[in-house]
């Protein structure tokens, strides 16, 4: 009986000595490191793969660099930075950059795809201030805009840049002066008065359902404030914004003129803001 007792006792402890040796052995490979780095490592390969493919991450690259080159991320809108006076800058979600009547302020160290130009007086066509010139830069003035008495129409792809009537005053001839509107590749359309003043065409563009229009309002080459309002107000455009709208100074803006525009869908862009067009 003595026996079979120690026999069963040495049993047990080779039993117990076997299974004492197993678990940390087990445990220290659950435990390690690098066994829960590699878990980890997959799950976040895992993520990421189910987020964006490879394909996908490059493609947001391409889009984020260009879009940060045109100031923003919204890809499916043109961006207007608002130079002050009748001065602009035109960001195209194709990449391409469009200065309207270079004058006043800053932002001109962005190459030029287009450079446009209303009419011949010296803050309009101020074209050295923009820095660079893509090779394949194009300007329309109004010399180009107007052709045997006909207002034309030029197609680029990014934008189609329609010339229409500007003058009607003492000190703009509308032989010599043009407005534009340009419909950007998302379809959306802005018009630019230039200096004008009521122009009989106007009439005729409330049936083009235009997105945004900027009035010139200085009152002295051009209308004044009131006649503005009622311009906008014959358009129609969704947003109205007026511009240009003292004689020409340092500062290309008159808050208390902007104040006074008042008619639906009025917009207030200051100089160094960005209007983005959609």
């Amino acid at each position: 009986m003595k026996k079979i007792y120690g026999l069963l006792t040495a049993v047990t402890m080779c039993l117990i000595l076997a299974s004492c040796g197993d678990m940390p052995a087990s445990v220290v490979s659950e435990s390690t490191e690098p066994a829960q780095t590699a878990v980890s490592s997959v799950e976040e390969d895992e993520l990421t793969e189910t987020v964006i493919t490879p394909a996908e991450e490059e493609n947001t690259e391409e889009i984020v660099t260009e879009a940060e080159e045109n100031g923003g991320t919204d890809m499916g809108a043109a961006k207007l930075y608002y130079q002050g006076h009748a001065s602009m800058r035109i960001d195209t979600p194709e990449g391409k950059t469009v200065y309207v009547d270079p004058f006043i302020g800053d932002g001109y160290d962005v190459p030029a795809d287009l450079i446009l130009m209303t009419h011949g007086h010296y803050d309009h066509t101020q074209t050295k201030l923009i820095e660079t010139q893509n090779p394949d830069c194009e300007t329309i003035s109004w010399k180009e805009a107007i052709k045997d008495g006909e207002h034309q129409t030029f197609d680029l792809g990014y934008v189609k840049v329609e010339a229409v009537e500007a003058g009607y005053n003492k000190n703009h001839n509308v032989k010599d002066c043009v407005g534009f509107i340009l419909t950007f590749s998302n379809g959306v359309s802005l018009y630019l008065t230039g200096d004008t003043s009521t122009t009989p065409q106007m009439s005729e563009l409330s049936d083009r359902n235009l997105d945004y229009a900027f009035f010139c309002c200085d009152g002295v080459y051009n209308m004044n404030v009131d006649e503005a309002i009622e311009c906008a107000k014959t358009v129609g455009a969704r947003h109205s914004i007026p511009y240009h709208m003292i004689p020409a100074n340092e500062g290309g803006f008159d808050e208390t003129v902007a104040e006074s525009f008042e008619v639906d869908g009025k917009l207030t862009v200051r100089p160094g803001e960005t209007l983005v067009l959609e």
